[in-house]
């Protein structure tokens, strides 16, 4: 079983050691590194092409100018051809070496003679800070049985840790239209296909990922989370979206 790791990178070279260490130390060899870099003119691509060449695994080096982080991401999915696909952005690392085993390992054994692999694989994920030392868990902790309609309590499943079959994934394109947060709607578009196929969404019950604190959504709080509410309304509809929303400011009052 083959996985496909995506790493979108744009003027990374401070951050992109940490990921293309954390994806040569990894036990598991049966893997494919594509990463899709948005023409970088600082040191990103020396680094890049110096992992690559020492890599004992494919790894595939695109660089060109794109519309963001979302068509990266869409280039990388056009090019992947592994059985499954997980984004790895620069700065984010997983969270052991034996992680992609465990996902290898998870999914295999809930394969299917008839209908293959589950659609997808997920875990919990660590923040960590700059020097990617462990800070806490994700507030937002994966559900023991995950479908589409969790994600009105939010984004439970980090992107990081959301290991879709490829062929859905292909079939799911990325929705250009969302800046910060077409992640959210991604993954609910993927999980939706899923229950349509009755394909199951299988949880590892380990921490698979790590998240940098401060990333791109994070610096940019406010559009993320307008633009979150429209993809909540675009899936649940206005009164779901409206009532849990509500939920949200009086839960945000409880834990004060």
């Amino acid at each position: 079983m083959t996985i496909s790791i995506i790493t979108v990178t744009y003027n990374a070279a401070g951050v992109i050691g940490s990921t293309l260490d954390s994806v040569g130390s990894q036990t598991y060899g049966d893997i494919e590194h594509l990463i899709i870099d948005g023409a970088s003119t600082d040191g990103t691509l020396d680094a890049v092409y110096k992992y690559r060449d020492a890599a004992r695994y494919a790894v595939g080096v695109f660089s060109e100018p794109d519309h963001g982080i979302y068509d990266a991401m869409n280039k990388g999915m056009a090019r992947a051809t592994g059985d499954y696909v997980v984004f790895l952005n620069a700065g984010d690392t997983f969270h052991a070496a034996d992680t992609l085993q465990t996902i290898a390992d998870t999914a295999m054994q809930w394969r299917d003679a008839a209908k293959g692999f589950p659609a997808v694989v997920y875990g919990d994920t660590a923040v960590v800070d700059s020097d990617h030392k462990f800070m806490h868990l994700r507030k937002h902790r994966p559900p023991r049985q995950l479908s589409w309609r969790s994600f009105r309590q939010g984004m439970l499943v980090c992107h990081q840790a959301f290991y879709a079959r490829t062929d859905i994934a292909k079939a799911t394109a990325y929705d250009l239209k969302y800046r910060y947060s077409a992640d959210v709607d991604w993954c609910i578009r993927v999980m939706k296909e899923a229950e349509r196929q009755n394909l199951p969404l299988v949880d590892t019950h380990a921490i698979i990922a790590n998240f940098e604190h401060g990333g791109n959504t994070t610096q940019h709080h406010t559009e993320s989370l307008r633009e979150r509410f429209a993809v909540m309304r675009r899936h649940y509809g206005l009164p779901t979206t409206l009532a849990m929303h509500a939920w949200f400011v009086v839960r945000a009052v409880i834990r004060r």
